[in-house]
């Protein structure tokens, strides 16, 4: 049997309430004589996924794909909404120079 699957999600799940409920990872690794490290990987993604059970690889594939994608997105929208603020900005600045009167113009 291979490392990933030598526990049940069951059984992670029981290990991750019982570090949550002492506050305290070693003390648990040591009384069922597992690594902090795995148990910290166990949390690690219990906090990401909300779930501790392995996606099959197409759908890590996909989430992996979908969350780069929305990160770009997230620039992209922050890059537009700092070039509309400009832009506006721009907009006001013409608005009340436009508004004012300008005497150079009045004399011509």
């Amino acid at each position: 049997m291979s490392s990933k699957n030598q526990y049940s999600d069951e059984f992670k799940e029981q290990i991750i309430k019982e570090c949550q409920e002492t506050g305290n990872v070693a003390i648990v690794a040591r009384r069922y004589n597992i690594s902090t490290n795995t148990i910290h990987t166990w949390i690690k993604k219990y906090r990401q996924t909300g779930s501790v059970k392995t996606l099959p690889k197409a759908e890590r594939d996909r989430n992996k794909i979908l969350a780069k994608q929305l990160q770009e997105v997230s620039i992209e929208n922050d890059r537009l909404k700092r070039l509309l603020a400009e832009k506006e900005l721009e907009l006001a600045i013409l608005r009340e120079l436009t508004n004012t009167k300008n005497p150079r113009l009045r004399q011509g």
